[in-house]
């Protein structure tokens, strides 16, 4: 969580600024706040032998999202209640602790495993074994205790992150767009030089590398933000993920052209080479799309389309530089296809 922040200076980010640090140490206090609650109710006014299950449940309900809690308290529910009503079954049919304990561990995580119990499917297994292994189960009375302080604590976790500050994940979404912005821009400067100068440019393969990992990132923003928008009572405040998901959509026609003009730079058939002019306008062009994907602005793209006009009567108008250039034709597709994307926001 802290990664390699000192713990003072992660909890001085997490007071300074409204990001991840922030978010999370919000959902350590209410998981601490959900297990002391369910704690007491447990205890003092539902006067509960042993709760221990209650303020356990609770923590483990408060979820990066308001949806996944919901879910979480559903599934966590019923995987308790198999795991209680198998080492019922246990207790009563087998005189051994030590074959019951074996038997309900074995059948608990197999039933456990059914992926309708999502990450709480382990509860069957864990919760038989300990009704069984502090001999509960033979008790009915001690067997629905636990089921009930199960349930109430996973309630509260549940309830307090879905009412207290329920997680959005904005500031994701929000830094996943500067990167990505940043990053493909960089990329677009790159090429132009590349087109200019006919000679490869270093690391821009491993800066494609970055801008793939980035598009991935990106997507798993974009995934958590639509989640946590679910169900959240401050859904409607939340980023929109437009933006995003547009620069993402950059990623296809951005490799398609980076191909083009790897393969026209390195080829030793002229006709496949734009001329000088032709690459002057194509490295112009590139330019102002980086500019255009940095800014966000999308007064930005007039430029663009101007030369896209001017790479367009160079393919249909002859001269002694072009000649009806595949390579030229062959950067210019994807390129206009980079245009159309981000006109699309």
């Amino acid at each position: 969580m802290m990664g390699g922040k000192t713990p003072f200076a992660w909890a001085a980010r997490a007071f300074r600024v409204p990001g991840e640090e922030r978010r999370s140490l919000v959902q350590i206090a209410k998981a601490t706040a959900a297990a002391v609650i369910a704690w007491i109710v447990a205890t003092a006014v539902l006067r509960l032998p042993q709760p221990f299950l209650a303020p356990y449940a609770a923590v483990f309900l408060v979820q990066a999202t308001v949806y996944r809690s919901l879910r979480g308290w559903a599934q966590q529910v019923g995987a308790v209640s198999v795991g209680v009503l198998l080492a019922a079954g246990a207790g009563q049919l087998i005189p051994s602790v030590t074959v019951a304990l074996g038997l309900v561990i074995f059948v608990g995580l197999l039933i456990g495993s059914w992926r309708g119990f999502g990450d709480s499917g382990v509860w069957v297994g864990i919760t038989g074994m300990l009704l069984i292994s502090y001999g509960n189960a033979t008790e009915p009375v001690l067997l629905a205790d636990r089921l009930l302080e199960t349930a109430l604590g996973a309630a509260i976790g549940a309830v307090l992150n879905a009412v207290i500050l329920p997680p959005l994940h904005g500031e994701r979404l929000r830094a996943a767009t500067s990167r990505l912005a940043s990053a493909i821009a960089d990329v677009l400067d790159r090429t132009a030089e590349l087109v200019r100068g006919g000679e490869p440019t270093d690391g821009l393969d491993d800066r494609m590398e970055d801008v793939r990992s980035l598009v991935a990132e990106a997507e798993d923003a974009i995934g958590w933000t639509r989640e946590g928008r679910y169900l959240n009572l401050r859904g409607r405040r939340e980023s929109r993920e437009e933006p995003l998901a547009n620069l993402v959509s950059l990623w296809h026609p951005l490799a398609q052209l980076i191909d083009a003009v790897s393969e026209a730079a390195r080829s030793e058939q002229p006709f496949r080479h734009p001329g000088e002019h032709a690459r002057g306008v194509v490295g112009d062009l590139l330019e102002a799309l980086a500019e255009a994907v940095r800014s966000g602005d999308p007064d930005k793209l007039d430029r663009c389309r101007e030369l896209l006009g001017e790479i367009d009567h160079l393919l249909v108008t002859p001269t002694d530089e072009v000649t009806t250039s595949i390579g030229l034709g062959a950067m210019a597709l994807p390129a206009r296809r980079l245009v159309q994307r981000l006109r699309a926001d």
